[in-house]
C-alpha cells in the first residue's frame, strides 16, 4: 500500500481560541452599533431641519393666504394685493420650457441608448450633459442673458423659458437614457425577429417599457425649475403688473418671493410666505406623482 504524500491536503483547522473569536465578534458588534448610531443621528439631524422648515412654511404661509392671492397682482408697499401675475408668469414659463425641452431630452436619450451608444458622438453628448447637470443655474441664466437678452436688449418671458429649458434637457436626457438601458435586450430581439422596424421597436416596445421612468424624470425636472430664481433674475427679470406678453419682462413666483422676503414691508413678507407655501405644495405634488409613477410595474 502506497504511503500518503507529504503534500496531501490537510483538514482545515480553525486558528485561534474561542475567546479570540468571541472578542472579534464583540469588536465587530461595537463597530456596527457605532456606525448605525451615527447614521441614525445624521438622519435625525436632517429630518429635524426639514420638519422645522416645513412647520415654518405652513405656519407663516397659511396665514398669508387669501382670495386676493389668486386674483390680484403684486401690490405696492403697505397695499392690498396678491400674486396672480407671478403665478401666471411662472406657469407660462415652466409650461413653455417643459413643452420645448422635454422632446429634445427624450430624443437625445433615445439616440444615446438605441443608436450607437458607444460612439464618439455619444461620449461627447454625455460629457456635455454631465456639465449641464452640474452647472449652477446662475451660470445658465448668464448664458441666456448673453445670447438672448443682451442681443435683443430686452428682458423677456421667452428668455426665462429658454433658461429653464436648458435645466430641463439634461435631467430628461439622463433619465430617458438610464431607463432605456434597463430594458432587457430580449424584448428588442423578439421584436426584430418578427420583422418590426427599428423606429417601431423604440416607440412601441422600449419606450413603452420605460414609460414610468421617463415620466418620473419629466416630473422631477418640472419640480426643479419651478423654484429656480437665479436664471429668471437675468432673463425674465420681473413685472409688477399683469402681463401676458412673453416678449416683455414677466413676473415669476420665485423672483417675487426673493424680492418680497428681503423687503421691510409686512404685507410683502406675508405674500412671500404665501408664495413659499404655494410653491412648496406644488413641488410636493409633483414629487408625489413621480413616486406614484415610479412604483408602477414596468
Amino acid at each position: 500500500m502506497s504511503q500518503p504524500s507529504a503534500n496531501a491536503a490537510k483538514p482545515f483547522v480553525r486558528k485561534g481560541s474561542e475567546a479570540d473569536r468571541l472578542a472579534m465578534f464583540r469588536s465587530r458588534k461595537r463597530v456596527n452599533v457605532v456606525a448605525i448610531s451615527l447614521a441614525l443621528a445624521a438622519m435625525a439631524f436632517g429630518v429635524f431641519w426639514l420638519l422645522w422648515i416645513l412647520w415654518e412654511t405652513i405656519r407663516l404661509g397659511v396665514g398669508g393666504l387669501s382670495g386676493a392671492i389668486f386674483t390680484q397682482s403684486t401690490p405696492a408697499p403697505n397695499a392690498v394685493g396678491g400674486l396672480a401675475n407671478a403665478l401666471y408668469g411662472s406657469f407660462m414659463m415652466v409650461l413653455l420650457a417643459t413643452l420645448v425641452a422635454t422632446p429634445i431630452g427624450i430624443l437625445a436619450g433615445i439616440s444615446l441608448a438605441e443608436f450607437n451608444p458607444k460612439g464618439w458622438l455619444a461620449s461627447v453628448t454625455r460629457f456635455v450633459n454631465d456639465i449641464l447637470l452640474s452647472a449652477p443655474s446662475i451660470v445658465i441664466g448668464l448664458f441666456i442673458y448673453a445670447i438672448i437678452v443682451a442681443q435683443f436688449k430686452s428682458f423677456s418671458g421667452y428668455a426665462g423659458a429658454a433658461a429653464l429649458g436648458l435645466i430641463v434637457i439634461p435631467v430628461v436626457l439622463r433619465t430617458t437614457e438610464n431607463m432605456l438601458m434597463l430594458v432587457p435586450n430580449s424584448l428588442r430581439e423578439a421584436a426584430y425577429a418578427l420583422g418590426t422596424p427599428k423606429w417601431k421597436v423604440i416607440a412601441m416596445v422600449t419606450m413603452r417599457a420605460a414609460k414610468s421612468g421617463v415620466i418620473t424624470g419629466i416630473l422631477l425636472a418640472v419640480a426643479r425649475i419651478s423654484g429656480e430664481t437665479a436664471p429668471l433674475l437675468f432673463t425674465a427679470l420681473n413685472n409688477q403688473f399683469w402681463s401676458t406678453d412673453m416678449s416683455q419682462p414677466m413676473s415669476s413666483l420665485p423672483v417675487v418671493i426673493f424680492q418680497f422676503a428681503m423687503s421691510p414691508y409686512q404685507n410683502w413678507q406675508e405674500l412671500a410666505w404665501a408664495g413659499v407655501f404655494i410653491i412648496t405644495v406644488a413641488v410636493l405634488g409633483l414629487n408625489i406623482l413621480a413616486r406614484y409613477f415610479t412604483r408602477q410595474k414596468v
